[in-house]
C-alpha cells in the first residue's frame, strides 16, 4: 500500500548557518562545513569531503547544527533541489534544508524521491536575487511512498545498484581519459617504431633523438610550421534562415548547427573553432558546409588527415586565440606554430593508437548514457508504485529488475 504525505511528516528539516568569517578561530577545525559548491563538486551520492571546516567554537557561534551520517543534504538556494547523503557528520551553510528521516522512513528511499521530485520543490522556490525555497514550503511537498519500510529499502537497493554501476562507469571513463592524455603526450613527443611500439625515452636511447627549438624529437621527424602540415581557411557566412533542406551538415565552432543542400568542403577534413568555442577541433568524414565561425583545412600537404586532427587537439589551439574583446582564433596565429612532423606512415600508426584509446572512452560513454536512461525509467516506475517490487526477491536488487 502506498500513501502521499508531506515531506515534513517523513523527515525532520534542519536549516544551516555560517560562523563569522571575521573570526579566525571559528575556522580550520575538524567539523566539515558544507556549501552548495561542495555538493555540485561531489561525484557520488555520498559527501565525505568539504572545502572548509569549522571549530566547535565556530559551531556554537552560528545557527548550524552537526547533522548525523545519512542526513540528506538538500540545497534550498539558487539551484534548488540538488541532494547528497552525508557520509560523515557535517554542518551546512544557509543554502540547505537538510532532511533527517523519521521512524519507518528509509533514508535512501527518501533521497531518491527527493531527486525525482526536484521540479516540485523548484515550483515553490521564489526570490528576486536568487531562488530559494523556505522551510514551510519544503515541508509541504508530497512524497509518495510504500507504507512498508521493507518495500522502501528494496526500491532503494535497486536504485543504489544502478547508481553504483553509473559511478564505476564514470570512474572508467576518467581512467581511460588519463591513459589517453598520457599516450598522446608520448606519441607526439616520442612517436612509434616500425614495430608499433613507443620509442624508448631519450634518457634510455639518446641516439634516437635530435634537439630542436621545441625540444627533443625523434631523428626521423621534421620541425615545421603547422601551416605546412595543414593550411587553414576561414569558413563561409550563412545564417539559419538561409539553410535549405539537405544532407550536408553546417559545422560551426561548436559543431553541427543544422543541415544544408550545399557543401563548401570535401571530407575527410578538420575544423577548428574560430569564434565562440575557439580551439575546439572536429573531424568530418562527410562533405559539409564550413561555417564562418570555424577554420577548415584547404590542404593537408600529404599528411594523414586523422593525424592532423589529433595533433590539433594535442596542441590545445585555444591558447593561441585573442583574449581582448570578442575572443577569436586567426589562422595567421596558428600557421606559424612549430610542430614535429613524423613520416606519413608513422602518422597513420599514431592516429590509429589514439583512435583505439578513444574507442574505450566512447564505449563507456555510451554505456553511461544507457545506464542513466535506465535509472530514469526505474525511478519513474519504482518511486511511483507503477511497478511493484517483491520484498523477498533478492534478484530485484539488480539493475535489471
Amino acid at each position: 500500500m502506498w500513501r502521499n504525505l508531506p515531506l515534513g511528516n517523513l523527515a525532520e528539516i534542519t536549516s544551516g548557518g555560517t560562523p563569522s568569517r571575521d573570526v579566525a578561530e571559528y575556522w580550520g577545525g575538524d567539523i566539515p562545513w558544507v556549501t552548495p559548491t561542495d555538493i555540485t563538486a561531489c561525484r557520488t551520492n555520498y559527501l565525505f569531503d568539504t572545502a572548509d571546516q569549522i571549530t566547535k567554537r565556530g559551531l556554537l557561534n552560528s545557527s548550524a547544527k552537526v547533522l548525523p551520517v545519512g542526513t540528506i543534504l538538500f540545497t534550498s538556494r539558487a539551484t534548488v533541489g540538488i541532494s547528497k547523503i552525508a557520509g560523515v557528520p557535517v554542518c551546512t551553510n544557509q543554502g540547505f534544508k537538510c532532511l533527517s528521516p523519521l521512524h519507518n522512513v528509509d533514508g535512501k528511499f527518501l533521497f531518491y524521491q527527493v531527486q525525482r521530485l526536484k521540479g516540485a520543490f523548484e515550483r515553490y522556490a521564489a526570490g528576486s536575487t536568487f531562488l530559494e525555497i523556505n522551510k514551510k514550503d519544503t515541508a509541504r511537498v508530497l512524497i509518495p511512498h510504500p507504507v512498508d519500510p521493507n518495500a522502501q529499502q528494496k526500491i532503494a537497493a535497486i536504485l543504489t545498484s544502478i547508481d553504483t554501476a553509473i559511478e564505476k562507469t564514470e570512474a572508467l571513463i576518467e581512467k581511460y581519459q588519463q591513459i589517453k592524455a598520457g599516450l598522446m603526450h608520448d606519441l607526439f613527443t616520442r612517436g612509434v617504431l616500425p614495430n608499433g611500439q613507443l620509442r624508448p625515452p631519450r634518457e634510455q636511447a639518446p641516439e634516437l633523438y635530435q634537439q630542436t627549438a621545441i625540444g627533443w624529437i625523434p631523428k626521423e621527424w621534421e620541425l615545421v610550421p603547422l601551416g605546412k602540415i595543414a593550411s587553414f581557411q576561414r569558413g563561409h557566412d550563412i545564417v539559419g534562415a538561409q539553410f535549405r533542406e539537405g544532407a550536408y551538415p553546417v559545422i560551426s565552432s561548436s559543431g553541427v548547427i543544422g543541415f544544408h543542400s550545399e557543401a563548401t568542403t570535401k571530407s575527410p577534413n578538420v575544423v577548428v573553432g574560430r569564434k565562440g568555442t575557439i580551439g575546439k577541433v572536429h573531424f568530418l568524414e562527410q562533405d559539409f558546409w564550413a561555417h564562418d565561425t570555424s577554420l577548415f583545412v584547404t590542404n593537408f600537404n600529404n599528411n594523414f588527415e586523422k593525424f592532423v586532427f589529433h595533433l590539433c587537439v594535442h596542441l590545445d589551439l585555444a591558447r593561441f586565440g585573442t583574449r581582448s574583446g570578442s575572443p577569436s582564433l586567426n589562422r595567421n596565429d596558428i600557421h606559424p606554430i612549430l610542430v614535429a612532423r613524423p613520416t606519413r606512415k608513422e602518422q597513420i600508426t599514431i592516429a590509429k593508437l589514439v583512435d583505439k584509446a578513444e574507442l574505450h572512452i566512447c564505449s563507456n560513454r555510451n554505456q553511461l548514457i544507457k545506464l542513466k536512461y535506465q535509472k530514469l525509467g526505474l525511478m519513474q516506475d519504482l518511486l511511483t508504485g507503477k511497478v511493484p517490487v517483491k520484498v523477498d526477491d533478492p534478484a530485484a536488487d539488480s539493475v535489471n529488475a
